[in-house]
């Protein structure tokens, strides 16, 4: 089981970032209005604070726990500013977060093979919890899809980022 000590700490940032970058691209494929970005962000949060107690993963637990901290939490927000900053506005955040993410998986996959399959899980679980959280083209919330194709479309890129089957 890997540990943080097992990891840089731009490794670890990157660990941090990473459950944000999962639902950030969600939001970013189909911005679903103020009442279903805010249904996202909550669903978000939700997955992390359920993980911090009921996580059998080990590193996935030491994530969350890491990212319920104020340091923890302001160093996710930073790199997460960062990328937004970078990708000029809300069409280029998808991308930056698919590439995030697939760096991730490659520091998962070379520093922490045995845990790198659940934590992917994780992520990719996320996506998909975010992707529910809030219908698309409805009128304040009621109505439209639960998942519309731009979402679907992206979690099928976030899997395949995260090298997810």
């Amino acid at each position: 089981m890997a540990v943080k000590t097992d990891f840089t700490s731009d490794e670890w940032k990157k660990l941090l970032e990473s459950p944000l970058l999962a639902g950030f691209a969600i939001s970013a494929a189909d911005p679903s209005g103020i009442f279903g970005t805010l249904k996202e962000g909550l669903a978000n949060a939700s997955a992390l604070a359920e993980a911090k107690t009921s996580a059998s993963d080990a590193l996935i637990k030491a994530v969350a726990d890491d990212l319920l901290t104020a340091e923890g939490r302001a160093a996710a927000r930073d790199g997460v500013k960062a990328l937004i900053q970078a990708a000029g506005g809300i069409g280029g955040v998808k991308d930056k977060a698919l590439a995030a993410l697939a760096q991730t998986a490659a520091i998962l996959d070379a520093k922490a093979p045995a845990d790198a399959p659940a934590f992917k899980a994780w992520l990719a679980g996320i996506a998909n919890r975010v992707a529910e959280a809030g219908s698309e083209g409805g009128f304040l919330g009621f109505g439209g899809e639960q998942v519309s194709a731009a979402e679907k479309a992206t979690l099928e890129e976030i899997t395949k980022a995260l090298g997810v089957a």
